[in-house]
């Protein structure tokens, strides 16, 4: 396998059945384009879904986690490759190095701090790979228009908005995430 993408996504199962159907196809979809699919390796809600998803069409797995989700038996028994990490930082930094492209769908707090942390590392120039957005029913909508307020006030510059895409189903996710466009290159050292 050459590529794959990172998901960050709920691990939460009390939400909507349409986005935990969004994770499995999205799963299904990655490994029917052989992608291999990184994320949090989480057994539960969105995550255990994408990587059933991706096991069930014979794709390719990685999940990395720190210990102590490991120690609490929160991992997904069916990846292929499992890394496991001392801490959250240290995970986070893993998932964007084995990965060519990623994808945000639906989550709480960690979901969308991992968003706007790859954002920020795109921004940077760390990170070089599509971020795309994935606006599962509208449940987005806020924070673009948040990142859209962000800019209208000065607080990011126009060419910012570049360094993500937002598709509303799987299939456009993927193929934004793969799409071969032009690398946003950060102009500031911060």
């Amino acid at each position: 396998m050459t590529k794959s993408v990172c998901v960050y996504c709920a691990s939460s199962s009390r939400v909507d059945a349409q986005y935990i159907e969004a994770a499995r196809e999205l799963g299904c979809i990655l490994a029917q384009e052989g992608v291999g699919v990184v994320c949090g390796a989480g057994r539960a809600g969105l995550m255990g879904a994408l990587i059933d998803g991706a096991v069930e069409n014979n794709g390719e797995t990685i999940g990395v986690i720190p210990q102590f989700m490991v120690d609490n038996g929160w991992h997904h028994k069916g990846l292929t490759r499992m890394e496991v990490t001392d801490s959250m930082h240290t995970r986070k930094q893993m998932m964007a190095r084995l990965s060519c492209a990623a994808i945000a769908m639906p989550g709480g707090c960690g979901t969308l701090e991992e968003l706007l942390e790859i954002i920020t590392w795109r921004q940077l120039g760390l990170f070089n790979g599509n971020i795309v957005i994935l606006n599962i029913g509208g449940y987005y909508n806020p924070l673009l228009q948040m990142l859209d307020n962000a800019l209208q006030q000065g607080f990011m510059k126009n060419e910012h908005a570049r360094l993500w895409t937002v598709a509303t189903t799987p299939q456009e996710a993927v193929e934004q995430a793969l799409a071969h466009s032009e690398v946003f290159v950060a102009q500031d050292k911060y």
